[in-house]
């Protein structure tokens, strides 16, 4: 059996760790437990072999706890730092350094982390993203308000800088579509499967499906993704720990399967959405788990 890998998901310091070593950024205090012993038990609960780690917003760029996460079981994970756009530019240091020295192998840009009126194709993403093409890491979207509002800017920087790989975190926040404009959404998210760099993770599925869990409504939506993009560009990511208050760790990677299974694909890519596809993305990364 390939290894089940978790595309997306995001760790904190508990309370205590954040009092003794590793503060929450003002105003982002999470309400969840989030710890990385918390995620290991539910990992094994769930028989997930490895996960990558997204910077969460809690620490914003204080990335410490991540990275001691990283460092305390570098087997088990792979890390995505968080871009920041400064307007001086101290964040391309910083991603260099991140990836070189710490060991990060991804980025993730959050639009409305931009100086306000500023786009992700402002000449300091555009210095980024190109950066992390020169690195070799991905860069993950977080296109929280719409894929349509950002659209345009993941087209520039696709085109002017096609080695950089990319990734849409949960779908590009495309529901299942009811009416004219999600169905434009939608569209837009099969056709950016034309550009060879873009890779979409089917996570957070409680964000984006209108139905309860096992998600019923999103079958459709898989089978499509897959019929566009092909399995082997599409990955399963949990988004703990909030999944673990809407249907549980281990019921997130059931209702992959049970939607596979409603939308008739074959095992094959099933065995690319749960990890192949993460693994080849990463060079046969977590292929040194013990099974």
């Amino acid at each position: 059996m390939t290894k089940v890998i978790d595309s997306h998901l995001h760790v904190w310091a508990s309370p205590q760790e954040a009092a003794e070593r590793y503060p929450y950024f003002p105003g982002q205090e999470p309400s969840l437990p989030g710890h990385v012993d918390f995620l290991m038990e539910c990992m094994e609960e769930a028989g997930v072999d490895g996960a990558f780690i997204v910077q969460p917003i809690n620490h914003k760029f204080d990335h410490s706890y991540v990275t001691s996460a990283l460092k305390k079981f570098p087997s088990k994970f792979v890390g995505c730092c968080l871009a920041n756009p400064a307007k001086d530019g101290s964040g391309i240091k910083q991603l260099e350094d991140l990836v070189l020295k710490d060991g990060y192998r991804a980025v993730r840009f959050n639009p409305y982390l931009w100086p306000s009126g500023e786009k992700m194709t402002n000449e300091i993403g555009k210095t980024l993203f190109s950066k992390a093409g020169e690195l070799g890491v991905p860069v993950g979207f977080m296109c929280m308000k719409g894929l349509l509002l950002h659209l345009q800017e993941i087209e520039k920087l696709c085109t002017e800088f096609p080695s950089t790989i990319v990734l849409l975190d949960h779908l590009a926040f495309c529901k299942p579509p009811k009416n004219d404009e999600e169905r434009r959404g939608f569209s837009e998210l099969l056709k950016l499967s034309r550009f060879p760099q873009i890779y979409v993770k089917f996570s957070a599925l409680f964000r984006v499906s209108r139905n309860p869990y096992p998600y019923e409504d999103l079958s459709q939506v898989l089978a499509e993704l897959v019929s566009s993009y092909g399995a082997h560009r599409v990955m399963w990511g949990s988004d703990f720990p909030f999944i673990v208050a809407e249907c549980g760790y281990k019921e997130s990677r059931e209702a992959v399967s049970y939607l596979a299974k409603q939308g008739h694909l074959p095992s094959s890519a099933m065995e690319w959405i749960m990890g192949k596809t993460i693994m080849q993305l990463f060079d046969g990364k977590w292929s040194d788990i013990a099974n």
